[in-house]
């Protein structure tokens, strides 16, 4: 298990959307098309969103062991499919960054 202090180091490194850019971001088509509900309600990776946007507004010592929990898992979800590179071409407009900008990380930044 790792630490609140890791976690939030890595958090801070891959989280790299503002509340603002990603509040933007959850109301787009784009953002709504991909994920594993895309077009029949909203997908784990938009509520993520969401929940990440609260996230980052409250202070490192006002977390609560879920949303240290909730931070952990957004890492993993953006390592994992950070490694996997993305398509050879268009990433802009690319599912596979649309759903990691629905987990609060812009490859392209």
């Amino acid at each position: 298990m790792k630490s609140h202090d890791d976690i939030w180091e890595e958090w801070r490194d891959l989280v790299n959307m503002t509340p603002s850019e990603l509040r933007t971001w959850l109301e787009t088509e784009d953002s709504k098309s991909v994920g594993d509900a895309a077009g029949e309600g909203e997908s784990t990776g938009h509520k993520s969103g969401r929940r990440i946007i609260e996230i980052k507004d409250r202070k490192k010592s006002e977390l609560t062991d879920d949303e240290w929990s909730h931070m952990a898992k957004v890492v993993g979800y953006i390592k994992r499919h950070t490694a996997q590179g993305g398509p050879e071409t268009d990433k802009k407009d690319s599912p596979w960054r649309h759903s990691l900008m629905n987990w609060g990380h812009d490859p392209l930044k």
